[in-house]
């Protein structure tokens, strides 16, 4: 066959025989069976040679080192090198082509990358795997049973990299345990959560559950409610990049993508599992609005923390400020959306009132009132939604937003209506006072939010224009009150003709109006 050229031909089967029955087994097994080589002479001078898998005596114990895989596997190589090639170098060669890169790869996929350390403590005891390994190729350089192309050692190398494979298998531990605490989490609090957080000592009275929702933003230092896998995806960048300022080069360039990618992992992650919570009003929601802001400011924190004790290979480029603003852009833009959700809803709820028209009969005043009465309860809702989750002035100012649209929607519809008759006027009245009476609870807890966002006093004056005698509603739009509230002079002019009649008072109210530049 070797002058025919077809000797790797007429070696394959038996390479592929081999390789299936009795290496894979000698590496995948090694402490169960060994090989074990058997020769007898059958007749004359001719002497037959055989190779078999024996159990072992002692196949509980743990192959550490890889002295059973090596021995075991040289056994084989000897067999093929003396039995089957008869020490022709050539055929060994061709054998060689044949096997090596499977061996290669089987002992590295089903031993070495078994045994890497799990801890940078551990890398000393590997030592003896290295050498092991080395010694396993020299004695195969010696029975010329070795590729070629692998004249550096592909076990060797692989087994001296122990750091890179360590780095690397920490590195998809870190990202699966990010992944999972994103998929695990329910993205909710514990209840009584939001009434001990305004208790005083909140920090002392939280329960072990509850505390890993509550955290303080390092910047501004509020206290702020947050989802459980955010709290612990910070601490698990927090843990990577300390192994990173103790760890050698190459294990820290691992670590620090480790960590990068975890935080980009809650991007690509949290918003695709919160998709249809994210298209409704929830609490899910504003917890992920939370859950941005406080990874926003944790990441431009970890540079100015860490770059110092960072390797200085990687001191130059290791950064996280590039990835910080599109957490600040996503928390922005879930409670924008969140906003808008609560604005249309309220916007529906007031088209049921077909614009106000006509209160002073029973049944269009019925459906006024049922539609306020909606307003009210939809109101509500949101504010036991946000008001645990969000902080204060957040709170505040999402609330007044859509207060604002509320109002000044409610006010346009009335604002619109023409002559109104006394009973009509009194019967809007009504509805105003029921709803602002119903939304007492909400109003006072703006009113005990952050004091910096936009007074409540200012929204409300807009829905007290049916109790404003003519001349208060004349100064209230020369003082610029009513301009404040972005009421334009028509509107007022209007809602004047409407509600008074006409009176030399009322000509003169109008003249002022008009008059005031």
């Amino acid at each position: 066959m070797e002058v025919i050229g077809m000797l790797d031909y007429g070696l394959a089967k038996a390479a592929d025989s081999i390789f299936k029955h009795v290496i894979t087994p000698a590496v995948t097994h090694s402490s169960t069976f060994v090989a074990v080589e058997d020769s007898c002479k059958t007749s004359g001078e001719i002497t037959e040679a055989t190779l078999k898998l024996e159990q072992s005596s002692d196949h509980k114990t743990e192959d550490v080192d890889g002295d059973a895989i090596y021995s075991g596997v040289l056994t084989v190589v000897k067999f093929i090198c003396s039995s089957l090639c008869f020490g022709n170098v050539t055929w060994i060669h061709s054998f060689v082509r044949l096997t090596w890169p499977r061996i290669s790869e089987l002992i590295i996929s089903k031993f070495l990358s078994k045994v890497v350390p799990e801890d940078a403590s551990k890398f000393a005891d590997f030592q003896k795997v290295i050498e092991r390994t080395s010694q396993f190729e020299t004695a195969l350089k010696e029975l010329s049973f070795v590729s070629p192309s692998d004249s550096e050692g592909r076990l060797s190398k692989y087994a001296e990299n122990v750091e890179v494979h360590f780095a690397s298998r920490k590195k998809i531990e870190i990202l699966a345990k990010a992944r999972s605490l994103m998929l695990q989490c329910n993205f909710t609090i514990p209840q009584g959560l939001a009434t001990s957080l305004k208790s005083d000592g909140a920090d002392e009275s939280l329960d072990a559950n509850s505390s890993k929702h509550i955290v303080r933003l390092l910047f501004s230092s509020e206290m702020c409610v947050v989802s459980e896998a955010a709290s612990q995806l910070v601490h698990l960048v927090h843990k990577t990049l300390e192994d990173v300022c103790v760890s050698s080069a190459r294990v820290a360039l691992e670590f620090y993508h480790a960590a990068r990618d975890s935080i980009l992992l809650y991007e690509a992650v949290v918003p695709v599992k919160l998709g249809k919570q994210l298209n409704g009003i929830n609490q899910a929601a504003v917890l992920l609005h939370n859950d941005c802001l406080y990874l926003f400011e944790e990441i431009l924190g970890l540079a100015f923390e860490y770059r110092a004790s960072f390797p200085s290979s990687i001191k130059e480029y290791a950064v996280f400020a590039d990835i910080a603003p599109r957490f600040k852009l996503m928390a922005e833009e879930v409670l924008q959306r969140q906003v808008q959700l609560v604005i249309s809803s309220l916007q529906e709820a007031i088209d049921s009132a077909d614009g106000f028209q006509d209160t002073h009969q029973i049944k269009q005043f019925e459906s006024a009132k049922f539609s306020v009465e909606q307003v009210v309860f939809s109101l509500e809702k949101v504010h036991l939604i946000w008001e645990p989750v969000l902080r204060p002035k957040t709170y505040k100012q999402s609330m007044c937003m859509v207060l604002e649209s509320v109002f000044r929607r409610i006010t346009r519809d009335i604002l619109l209506l023409d002559d109104m008759a006394a009973d009509e006027t009194f019967q809007l009245q009504r509805l105003i006072h029921l709803m602002l009476e119903n939304l007492s609870s909400l109003l006072g807890s703006l009113k005990s939010a952050d004091d910096t966002s936009r007074p409540l006093d200012d929204l409300i004056p807009s829905l007290q224009l049916l109790d404003m005698p003519l001349k208060s509603i004349t100064s209230a739009w020369e003082s610029g009150e009513l301009f404040s509230c972005n009421y334009t002079r028509t509107e007022v002019q209007d809602f004047i003709k409407a509600i008074f009649t006409d009176s030399p008072l009322r000509k003169e109210c109008l003249w002022r109006i008009e008059d005031v530049s």
